[in-house]
């Protein structure tokens, strides 16, 4: 050794000396590649004596490039059997990375661990607490150095623990949850002597549902060296980033409740766990329900603040605010981890505007209008107590106002108004709730009137709860403005312009449960709620597109059903007719188009050319000013109606007859309306005199309307014909058959579209002013009997006989709609005399007969 001057000595060569031999060392290692499988009980008993916990190792393997270490595989910690029997921890690849320093040193110290693919179990035991308690306190209590020491030294570092797509699961005593951490990257390692760091990213998961977007859990967080971890001074942060509402709540409830929106989640915990101040922030972007898309965005979002303690397990002086518009809801008070039932909290509702709450169900209730507009405050407190699950049934109370109520959209030309309505929170169900054995609380309203009309003031009342709600209407209304009040909350109403009045008691329910039943893509069309009642009408004008004329109602009343609604006591004017009878719609078609209506109606009178007209009216000429319009014409109500049921009529008048009028008694018939397709079967009905039965057809979803119809006649009366027609051209009976098409726009062009082949058989009659022989009687018919088709507006007699006491003819040619005549009467001839044929022309009212000579009477003659 040298010295300098001052006598110290140099160590220079000393430290080349030491760099040398820990260079031939790891020579000699690489060369000789000693067996780790020596090492792999001291590795175990090493490991196992940190934590305190059997330690098992597959296999091990030196490792000396890059850095000097061990790779271990299948690694098992074995948990405290206190906690069951299965493994805390389970890894397939762990690498430890020797520090180098302590090589130099002659030891074995490991500066990371590198932890691939763990499976790590949190387990909650019997006792109350989890079993990485005694690993954390018996950490503390061991003297290590940090683990970036910048000095060699006789102390062991903390060695930099990385842990890299791990999977930590929960166990509550021997049940393992469905939830757990996926794909967990996880750092610990310790910062300062008296300080450990944490870090974790994980995906939040549950095994027993589907689950594809529930964001990122990010934990950072330091801790501090204490006697008892109770004591333990430590500083968290915890952020969920951005799960998705739906997922969010499928992952906490199992169901996918249909809500969306983004979630952000971020929560502080600083101090010991005896006393440990929380402070959270809470938002979701974009908040609505899975069907709907509204164009603005509704942003939500709370802070909350408080103080744990893990002496009782209670978050006390607890303070939320949650910030609507220029109002706030607050939450203050004390509460217990979600299994301990204890609660003692106040929530408080300032000023909160009505304009917020609109906009709040705009995006969690279907149907609501675009357009609604809300003005008013709501104002109440609300106190909720429990004393864990042995103090009794939940304490409930509060009370509250919503002032200037007013709610009103353009679009549907309604708007509602209630000065006040009192709030009151019923705890145990005793108060008017609609239903018997429900102890959960409930928020009841009302009641208050409610200014829909103005005349008309129903009075509401109702109440919210748990499980669901109901709200009941009572008093005079008008129809028109109800049914427009009624699409300000969405509810299914009439698309018909009505004005009129009722006397309704009403009551409107609905439920929260049922969201995950029977829709195709997994999701509910949230539950509709439910109107049943009854109302009393009485001067109810209706419109409905496509008929010529409003349909007025003098009364009725109205049954709702949950399944049907059932009108009974109905006298209505339609058609040109008074009506009366029952009528029943099924609920829950959605249109009225979509279920098929039945009904039992009388009339006293009808008449049909009015009744087509109603239903089928001409297209009324359009100003000049509106050629050019665009106008929208959809279906019309009886184009799209389904329909069945039977028609009475004490008469029924029939126009169109040579531009007279016929009418038959006591018709009856069923009648069915598909799309605009009219079909009335078993047509009975006494005509002139006698019966008819037949079937009629006609469809008004074209234009012209088409009209095919059949039947039968037995025994009319030919002078009651005549007597209609003013004309007394002929008598005697008749009965026969018909088949018949026809297709107008108008009941004045039905004869001349028909189409058709009649069937006839007379008897016992006379053609008053048809003489074959001047100065002779009228013919008399014995029986006449053949065949006619209807066509052009002209019937064509082909095959006809005609019994006489004047002789036996044949009968052909044609009498137009317009009474004009173009007849042959051909006697047979005989050995006397040849046949001999009539001509008979003119009019119905005064026909002209002339003998037509033939060339067999021309032959006699000679």
């Amino acid at each position: 050794m040298e010295q300098d001057f001052t006598g110290r000595k140099v160590t220079f060569f000393s430290s080349k000396r030491r760099i040398a031999v820990a260079a031939v060392l790891l020579l000699l290692l690489f060369l000789l590649r000693p067996g780790a499988s020596r090492l792999k009980s001291r590795i175990a008993a090493s490991i196992g004596a940190g934590l305190a916990r059997p330690v098992e190792i597959g296999s091990v393997h030196l490792r000396l490039l890059p850095r000097p270490g061990f790779d271990l595989e299948n690694l098992v910690v074995y948990d405290d059997p206190a906690f069951g029997q299965e493994p805390m921890l389970r890894a397939p690849e762990v690498t430890a990375d020797l520090r180098l320093t302590s090589l130099l040193r002659g030891r074995l110290e490991i500066a990371r661990l590198d932890v691939n693919d763990p499976s790590l179990n949190l387990v909650h035991g019997d006792n109350g607490r989890w079993n990485l308690e005694a690993l954390l306190e018996r950490t503390s209590h061991v003297p290590l150095a940090p683990t970036a020491k910048t000095k060699s030294e006789a102390r062991p570092a903390f060695p930099y623990i990385q842990v890299s797509s791990g999977r930590i699961n929960f166990k509550i005593g021997q049940e393992k949850k469905a939830y757990a951490l996926i794909n967990a990257d996880f750092a610990l390692w310790q910062e300062s002597e008296n300080t450990w760091g944490i870090r974790l990213k994980a995906e939040p998961f549950r095994g027993d549902v589907n689950l594809n977007d529930t964001g990122t859990l990010r934990v950072n967080g330091t801790w501090q060296r204490a006697v008892s971890l109770r004591d333990t001074p430590m500083q968290f942060s915890v952020e969920w980033d951005r799960p998705q509402l739906g997922q969010l709540t499928k992952f906490l409830s199992g169901e996918d409740k249909g809500w969306r929106g983004g979630v952000q989640l971020d929560v502080t915990l600083t101090g010991t766990p005896t006393s440990l101040q929380v402070a959270g922030d809470a938002s979701v972007r974009d908040f609505h329900r899975y069907d709907i898309s509204n164009a603005q965005t509704l942003p939500l979002a709370a802070h909350c603040d408080g103080r744990y303690s893990s002496l009782d397990h209670v978050v006390h002086e607890v303070f939320c605010r949650l910030p609507v518009g220029n109002g706030q809801f607050t939450v203050k008070g004390d509460v217990g981890l979600p299994a301990s039932h204890r609660y003692d909290l106040v929530l408080n509702a300032e000023d909160v505007p009505a304009s917020a709450l609109a906009a709040l169900a705009q995006h969690a209730k279907k149907s609501l209008p675009e357009d609604l507009e809300a003005n008013g405050e709501m104002r109440g407190n609300l106190t909720m107590r429990r004393n864990g699950p042995e103090g009794g049934a939940p304490d409930f109370s509060g009370s509250g106002e919503i002032i200037g109520l007013r709610l009103a959209s353009l679009s549907n030309k309604a708007e509602l108004d209630a000065a006040s309505i009192p709030l009151r929170l019923i705890a145990d169900g005793s108060g008017d709730r609609g239903r018997v054995g429900d102890a959960t609380p409930s928020l009841e309203f009302g009641p208050f009137p409610l200014s829909i009309g103005r005349s008309a003031f129903p009075v509401a009342r109702g109440w919210v709860g748990l499980s669901g709600y109901r709200i009941a209407l009572l008093g005079e209304a008008e129809v028109g403005r109800t049914l427009r009040v009624a699409k300000l909350f969405g509810l299914p109403a009439l698309a018909a312009a009505a004005e009129g009045q009722a006397q309704i008691d009403l009551q409107i329910a609905g439920t929260w449960h049922g969201w995950m039943e029977g829709t195709r893509a997994g999701f509910s069309n949230l539950p509709q709620p439910q109107v049943t009642g009854t109302a009393k009408l009485h001067s109810v004008r209706v419109e409905v597109r496509g008929v010529e004329d409003p349909i007025e109602i003098s009364s009725a009343n109205l049954q709702l059903l949950p399944d049907k609604v059932r009108v009974t006591k109905l006298t209505a004017n339609a058609a040109h007719a008074l009506w009366m009878g029952t009528l029943e719609l099924p609920r829950g078609c959605g249109t009225p188009g979509a279920c098929t209506i039945t009904f039992d109606l009388t009339t006293s009178q009808l008449n049909l050319s009015e009744a087509a007209q109603w239903v089928s009216p001409r297209a009324q000429p359009r100003s000049w000013y509106r050629l050019s319009a665009n106008e929208h014409t959809g279906p019309t109500f009886f184009t799209s109606l389904h329909a069945e049921g039977s028609v009475t009529a004490n008469r029924l008048v029939l126009r169109g007859v040579a531009a007279n009028q016929l009418s038959a008694n006591h018709v009856s018939a069923d009648v069915s309306l598909d799309a605009g397709k009219l079909k009335l079967s078993d047509l009975r009905g006494e005509f002139l005199g006698g019966k008819h039965r037949g079937e009629w057809r006609a469809d008004f979803s074209v234009r012209p309307a088409v009209y095919t119809g059949s039947g039968t006649v037995t025994e009319i009366a030919l002078r009651q014909l005549a007597g209609a027609m003013h004309d007394e051209w002929i008598a005697g009976t008749a009965s026969g058959s018909y088949q018949m098409t026809a297709s107008s726009a108008a009941s004045s062009d039905f004869w001349n579209s028909a189409e058709g082949i009649v069937q006839f058989d007379v008897r016992d009659g006379m053609l008053p002013h048809l003489l074959l022989v001047d100065g002779g009687d009228p013919l008399k018919v014995e029986r006449l009997q053949g065949r006619a088709h209807l066509q052009d507006g002209k019937i064509e007699i082909k095959e006809a006989r005609l019994d006489s006491p004047s002789g036996k003819f044949q009968v052909s040619g044609a009498a137009s709609l317009t009474r004009e005549l173009d007849l042959k009467f051909t006697t047979r001839p005989d050995a006397t005399a040849g046949a001999k044929t009539y001509a008979v022309g003119g009019t119905l009212a005064e026909p002209h007969v002339t003998q037509v000579s033939t060339p067999e009477t021309q032959a006699q003659l000679k």
